[in-house]
């Protein structure tokens, strides 16, 4: 379970993902803490191409070229498609 969770992770970033940063300042208002004021923010974190070379394991990243690893990362993009909406 770990590891599955790992390599999940791990996948994510080979080929990046959106998050959301949330942003909260309360003050206190007859003695209780109230939120005054929330800001979220959407980000995109870039895909990483460290993660794309552990994916595919230490040997076969040292012998690929960065051209290589790039059309990798954009198949794993594709397949990633496909899945979601299949």
């Amino acid at each position: 379970m770990i590891e599955e969770n790992i390599k999940n992770a791990l996948l994510k970033c080979a080929v990046g993902f959106g998050t959301n940063e949330v942003v909260e300042e309360f003050a206190v208002e007859e003695g209780e803490l109230k939120l005054v004021k929330k800001k979220v923010t959407k980000r995109d974190v870039p895909p990483d191409i460290k993660a794309v070379k552990l994916l595919m394991g230490d040997c076969s990243a040292d012998q690929l070229s960065d051209e290589q690893l790039e059309e990798e990362r954009e198949n794993l993009l594709k397949l990633l498609k496909e899945e979601k909406f299949d």
